[in-house]
């Protein structure tokens, strides 16, 4: 190769080398950042925790043996449309009435001290026997 050649090549090299490592310096930062990020998530979550829970505290004293992870979330709230909500509610209903009516029937089969008659065999069988 000619030198002129060698010298454009040697050029180009050291440039793809000095930008490559700008950008493995730029990525290794990115990755400190995201571990960093990620070694604080948990003492951000206790903090916000703590905080939310912080109106629960006041009511009531806590205790050493009380963990701060033990505490309930707060109930999420349903988007229900008033229609919606109306026609969940008729289910439930239904479903607790039949409940009820099950608990009733089988205490009232329960209450009389008689035994159940063992089921009577058919007369007339299917198959001719």
């Amino acid at each position: 190769m000619k030198p002129k050649k060698l010298k454009k090549r040697i050029q180009q090299l050291e440039k793809s080398l000095r930008e490559g490592s700008e950008k493995l310096a730029r990525l290794r930062r990115k990755l400190q950042q995201a571990e960093s990020a990620k070694a604080l998530k948990p003492a951000r979550k206790s903090a916000a925790r703590a905080t939310a829970s912080a109106g629960n505290a006041s009511e009531e004293p806590t205790t050493a043996a009380q963990k701060p992870s033990s505490a309930k979330k707060p109930k999420r709230k349903l988007n229900l449309s008033p229609e919606r909500r109306a026609q969940l509610s008729a289910a439930m209903k239904a479903r607790w009435a039949a409940k009820r009516a099950a608990e009733r029937n089988r205490t009232s089969s329960t209450d009389q001290n008689s035994p159940t008659p063992p089921p009577q065999p058919p007369e007339n069988r299917a198959d001719g026997a």
